[in-house]
């Protein structure tokens, strides 16, 4: 029997290897003969970069670069050697939960620069970049500048940083560095197809939750529009409508028209990263999961990727979660053949979700399941 394992992070419990680590447990005291291969999961948003790194026998490189509001943050990212490459979360330099009072018309993207910039400096040439959770609504010209690129008013001076910077763009000079970016391969994990500009776009969707006021927005959006026209103009094409170009505050046109950067749903790209279709073609059975199972992990969700690509090669795929929700049976209709709680009585939540407890019960409740297959 071959049983190939990817379960997302139960946060705050279990990491994804953790919670991978204990179902193999569990097989094996079930079918000691078993092979049990275990990968990483996550979506390209929160964790990702944690999860890839402790599952693909990576590295935590540690440094300090500039906040969202100009202060000094401590960030990481992931180093993985075998594919010299480097995985990231913007949210780790320019992340909503790092500023209490963040100025969308000021946030920027500067530290996602200096992250890549310390990982190019370092001889690294690949990237994973996930680019959920922004405080920013810069258009990404942080994280440009970071990079060598200067964007200037009409008299020739630098626009300065944030939002309200993309109104003043009329001119652009290509990065010093132009040479060793172009000898990087960005993949961008994005899940939200929302174009720059326009009521559909990055300003007006997602603005008000970093704190774009009704007032703001129409500003913020014609510079948007204004900072597009002067790329195209620079670089021949537009990619202000193109799907996701609108993600983190234009984060995701920044990497398609600067860096040549491809965007691609987060857990296609990571189970790409973790080559999964790979041990899929000859498994019996695949197990995935996470904290809590719901109709919205039927919507797509990390687990449903593992579902559907154990479907495409025959294999049966449970499912293990923290919790289940009664409208989870939505996940049997995903791909997901069955899916059990792993909690194994009366408890707290704070009891349920002590590390060693957590990893207890999944052992036991993968030793279960497997004990009738």
């Amino acid at each position: 029997m071959k049983v190939v394992v990817a379960v997302d992070s139960f946060k705050g419990s279990m990491t994804s290897m953790e919670a991978g680590t204990a179902v193999k447990s569990g097989i094996l005291a079930a079918h000691p003969d078993a092979e049990v291969i275990v990968r990483p999961l996550a979506d390209g948003g929160e964790g990702t970069t944690d999860a890839l790194t402790e599952g693909l026998n990576g590295k935590r490189i540690n440094l300090t670069v500039t906040g969202p509001m100009g202060e000094p943050v401590d960030a990481y990212y992931g180093y993985l050697e075998d594919t010299n490459t480097a995985v990231m979360e913007m949210a780790s330099a320019a992340g909503i939960t790092i500023s209490d009072h963040a100025d969308p018309m000021k946030a920027t993207t500067f530290g996602v620069g200096e992250m890549i910039l310390h990982a190019i400096d370092n001889g690294i040439r690949n990237f994973i970049i996930g680019i959920g959770g922004s405080a920013t609504n810069d258009g990404g010209i942080g994280m440009l500048k970071a990079l060598g690129f200067t964007f200037l008013d009409r008299d020739g001076n630098d626009v300065g940083e944030g939002g309200q910077a993309l109104a003043k763009i009329s001119s652009v000079r290509s990065s010093d560095k132009q040479e060793l970016l172009a000898q990087c391969c960005f993949q961008i994990a994005c899940d939200v197809t929302n174009p720059l500009c326009g009521p559909q776009g990055a300003t007006y969707i997602y603005g008000p939750q970093k704190g774009v006021t009704e007032e703001m927005a129409p500003v913020l959006d014609a510079g948007m529009k204004n900072y597009a026209e002067v790329t195209a103009s620079l670089t021949g094409k537009d990619h202000s409508p193109a799907e996701g170009a609108g993600a983190a505050g234009g984060l995701g046109f920044a990497f398609l028209s600067y860096l040549n950067g491809q965007l691609t749903p987060g857990i296609q790209l990571i189970l790409n990263a973790v080559h999964l279709e790979d041990e899929m073609k000859d498994a019996d059975i695949v197990v995935t999961g996470e904290g809590r199972l719901d109709h919205q992990t039927a919507m797509g969700k990390a687990p449903v990727g593992v579902a559907k690509l154990g479907k495409k090669y025959g294999a049966k795929t449970i499912a293990f979660a923290g919790s289940v929700t009664k409208d989870a049976a939505a996940c049997n209709q995903a791909e997901i053949d069955a899916f059990f709680p792993i909690v194994r009585g009366i408890t707290t939540l704070e009891e349920a979700m002590d590390t060693e407890t957590a990893k207890y019960n999944m052992r036991s409740c993968a030793e279960q399941v497997f004990r009738l297959l």
